[in-house]
């Protein structure tokens, strides 16, 4: 895979971890993790059972369509409260953690098995049909573009910034350069996990939107690499250069010059663009490393902790 002058080089290093991380910085320009901030409310104990963080999923079509479903009509309420709660004061609640994880493993299954993928969206319809086939897709392009790695030595992930944090670099970088706020929460998402992964790519790309450092001297405007606000910035700069907002496609093969990468941001801003709550679930996705002896999970609750 050909690399970008930005310098991606394995797509996605959250979405799908490909990279052969060799440690870096924390994405903050500090030492160590961000101050623990205060969860939102958790739910009731009348509140329907959280879904574990490794349960079982179903291996059939009508199984998978049925935890869609549920997933789908349980996740939307959990965002809306803690949208009132104020998300960049508070941390997502254990509803949208774990059921947000759920849909993420449950289009992970889907997205690597294409004839299972086509009989469970034959039983879907409406919002979930869509949501579905589009997440499914965008993850599938991003797997077709990994390679695995042999270990996680040397793997390095963090807490991300505040949902509403970082929501507000994307929109004032929106309207300082013109773009769709949306893409440049796309790219975030697909490239690091919202600043989860703090490794740089193999190809020595860094930060929340991995720079190669000298395309960042050029577009950086002179903010911090590792820093989240600075790097949207840069990355926001990068599109208006590049094309955007007048072609998001031009744009964004410059960022990253494969197809199915710009398809997959393509169809996660799309979400974004038919229902606010996508940016909250997709804030939430965990960090998977495609390994030669299959997925490790290094984020979100039940997970594997790099040493």
């Amino acid at each position: 895979m050909r690399t970008s002058r930005r310098g991606t080089a394995t797509v996605a290093a959250a979405a799908v971890l490909a990279v052969a991380a060799c440690g870096g910085g924390d994405g903050s320009g500090r030492d160590g993790p961000p101050p623990a901030r205060a969860a939102s409310p958790e739910p009731s104990a009348s509140a329907s059972p959280l879904p574990a963080p490794n349960g079982r999923l179903a291996k059939d079509p009508q199984g998978l369509a049925g935890d869609l479903n549920r997933t789908h009509q349980a996740i939307g309420p959990a965002v809306d409260a803690w949208v009132r709660a104020d998300p960049s004061r508070t941390g997502p609640p254990a509803a949208v953690v774990h059921l947000a994880l759920r849909q993420q493993r449950l289009y992970r299954v889907l997205a690597g098995d294409p004839g299972l993928r086509k009989r469970t969206l034959a039983r879907l319809s409406g919002p979930v049909a869509d949501q579905t086939r589009d997440n499914v897709t965008a993850v599938s392009k991003l797997l077709d573009l990994t390679r695995p790695v042999d270990d996680l030595d040397g793997f390095r992930v963090q807490e991300p910034e505040p949902a509403g944090v970082l929501l507000g670099h994307f929109r004032d970088a929106a309207k300082r350069f013109g773009v769709d706020w949306r893409v440049l929460a796309a790219i975030m998402l697909v490239e690091t996990r919202y600043g989860r992964v703090r490794s740089p790519s193999w190809a020595g790309a860094q930060g929340p939107m991995q720079f190669l450092p000298a395309t960042w001297r050029r577009y950086g405007l002179g903010g911090d690499i590792r820093d989240p606000r600075d790097a949207v910035m840069g990355a926001a700069n990068y599109l208006k250069s590049s094309g955007a907002p007048r072609d998001y496609r031009r744009a964004l093969r410059a960022y990253n010059p494969t197809p199915l990468y710009v398809d997959a941001v393509l169809r996660h801003t799309r979400q974004m663009r038919k229902d606010p709550r996508a940016y909250y679930a997709y804030y939430n996705w965990q960090v998977f490393v495609v390994t030669t002896r299959g997925d490790v999970r290094l984020t979100g609750p039940g997970a594997r902790r790099p040493g």
